[in-house]
């Protein structure tokens, strides 16, 4: 048994060059691949890169002032940071501050004004039934409205009519007809008991008080202009979910449209989930697929059941966040089985923006934007040079002091060291557009702490060797006898502190995260470099005269270690028989 050990450790030690070729790859492979990307440098967060910082203030309903305790601030936390990062943008840091507010730092990047909008509209989501629409100060211009279809497949006919005018109700001379289909519309959605046969106008002594907030919502929608801001932000202002209101949102033309809307028939919180998808089969482009809770699909159903009976504008419901139509989907059919899809004119992007509004929109609170201010990098890059510099100082010490004792040593621990910065640094540049990381003050730290662990590994593994060189070994069985019990030793403390580095990272949130990913990241590559690079360097060093003939500058001097005389000397030839007096072993 011991003689094909023996052969597979030699066929090892005889090949280190595959193992350094292999590491060398992968390094040419992450430069290309950050190259190829264009992300040639790592994503920095907020403390480094500057950003915005937005103050939210807690606003209960009415009577409800209750409602502001720290489960449903909590809540409203947790919804803000998945808004966030399921728009891409990392290192975002949500978190309360007193009893009503919450902050939200948000890092310069390609979606940092989406996030911020998305943020900002932190009212509850809303399914409500159009009533009337049109585009604003336009009239009655025939605008594309995404479908509604059952299930996630995506059926083409879907798209093909999702060409119905969605705006086709506007002001004319047939104003009056048009009022009245509107008081009609309004009293079906209104009253559950309403009937279809209620196709005439009720005369003013039957419902005075119903025919007056209709007649004063009916004002305000002619009266709406949703081009001008300040008209969009006060629009339904006061209107609870129960009643019908007036709204705007944009076409997909980019044309700002007003809404008389029903009461709401579906909450945010009856969606499950949703998600963007990109349907290659049946040819609909990108679609946004709901899931319902149960409640949910019940509700669904119902609601797109009714609609499907109705003519266009009243056969569609508007999706609506914050006071605004974020979409406007038609049914054709009742969408039942507790999901959906809206197909449409979407590309990727505002296809994954209404997901993640489906997905994140219902919040347990209302909340309104006090500030928003610009955070510099001013001081974050301050501190990050002053830590630059210590961390370089104490590296150049760690060099010194590798130089005077290891001597020529040193030049694997250094070539080890910065292989080990270069699978860092292309790692992280690739993982910023990746995953969304970001390097923010606390991972520098975690990057700098990293050079110990590395350092000690190869210090472990040098120490080893010199042991056996004590014992009257020669270099190249010192260096393969001295592996594995180093081997083990690296792996133990490479294990601890990937495992402190994993509970530092479940455990606490933010910046610390930060922290804690990078100095994991870096044990897990400290443990490559070390199979993969300091080891085949030392057996492939060791077949070299300078070190194997125990030069006094190589670091491996018998002489400067205390060598013992050869082993091979020391050894008593063996007895045929009988025990061996310990003492004269």
């Amino acid at each position: 048994m011991a003689a094909p050990k023996k052969g597979r450790n030699a066929s090892a030690q005889s090949k280190p060059g595959r193992s350094l070729a292999l590491i060398l790859i992968a390094i040419a492979a992450l430069t290309g691949g950050m190259f190829a990307s264009g992300h040639t440098t790592p994503r920095l967060g907020i403390d480094l890169a500057g950003g915005t910082s937005i103050t939210l203030r807690a606003v209960a309903e009415p009577g409800q002032e209750s409602a502001i305790n720290k489960t449903n601030m909590d809540t409203a936390v947790e919804i803000m940071e998945r808004r966030v990062n399921g728009l891409g943008v990392s290192e975002s840091e949500v978190q309360t501050q007193g009893d009503k507010n919450i902050i939200v730092n948000i890092p310069k990047g390609t979606n940092s004004k989406e996030a911020r909008a998305q943020v900002g509209t932190t009212a509850k989501l809303y399914f409500r039934p159009v009533v009337a629409t049109e585009v604003s100060g336009g009239g009655a211009t025939p605008t594309p409205s995404p479908s509604a279809s059952s299930g996630a497949s995506g059926d083409s006919a879907d798209k093909d009519k999702a060409t119905s005018p969605s705006g086709s109700t506007s002001p004319s001379a047939s104003s009056t007809t048009q009022g009245r289909a509107v008081t009609d519309a309004l009293k079906a959605d209104t009253t559950p008991s309403a009937s279809a046969s209620s196709t005439s106008s009720p005369s003013a002594s039957s419902t005075p008080s119903g025919d007056s907030s209709t007649s004063k919502l009916e004002a305000q929608y002619a009266a709406l202009d949703c081009s001008k801001k300040a008209a969009r932000a006060k629009a339904g202002d006061g209107a609870k979910p129960t009643d019908p209101t007036v709204a705007c949102g944009q076409n997909s033309q980019g044309q700002w449209q007003k809404y008389i809307l029903g009461p709401a028939e579906v909450d945010g919180t009856d969606v499950k989930s949703a998600q963007a998808v990109f349907q290659t089969t049946s040819g609909a482009g990108w679609t946004v697929n709901m899931k319902f809770t149960g409640e949910g699909s019940k509700k669904f159903a119902a609601t797109t059941g009714k609609l499907a009976k109705n003519q266009s504008p009243q056969n569609q419901f508007a999706i609506v966040l914050d006071g605004e139509v974020v979409s406007d989907p038609f049914v054709r059919e009742a969408l039942t089985g507790g999901s959906a899809e809206i197909s449409g004119n979407f590309n990727q992007d505002s296809a994954q923006s209404l997901a993640n509004m489906l997905s994140y929109g219902a919040l347990p609170l209302s909340f309104q934007e006090d500030s928003v201010t610009t955070v510099t990098a001013a001081l974050g890059g301050e501190q990050l040079k002053a830590g630059l510099i210590a961390g370089a100082i104490g590296l150049a010490l760690v060099v010194i002091y590798l130089l005077v004792y290891y001597r020529g040593l040193a030049l694997i621990a250094i070539l080890s060291l910065l292989i080990s910065a270069a699978l860092t640094y292309t790692i992280m540049a690739l993982l910023g557009p990746t995953i969304g990381f970001a390097l923010n003050l606390p991972a520098v730290c975690g990057a700098i702490v990293a050079i110990g662990i590395t350092a000690d590994s190869f210090i472990v593994y040098f120490e080893r060797v010199r042991d056996e060189i004590r014992e009257g070994r020669s270099l190249r069985p010192a260096v393969e006898r001295a592996w594995p019990r180093a081997r083990r030793t690296i792996l133990v403390s490479d294990f601890v502190s990937f495992l402190a580095a994993a509970v530092l990272f479940i455990v606490t949130v933010g910046k610390v995260q930060g922290f804690a990913f990078t100095l994991g990241l870096t044990t897990l590559l400290d443990v490559v470099v070390v199979f993969l690079f300091t080891k085949p360097l030392l057996t492939l060093l060791a077949r070299s005269k300078f070190f194997s003939s125990g030069h006094s500058w190589s670091g491996l001097d018998p002489k400067r270690l205390g060598a013992k005389p050869p082993l091979r000397r020391t050894r008593r030839p063996s007895h045929p028989a009988g025990p061996v007096d310990p003492k004269e072993a």
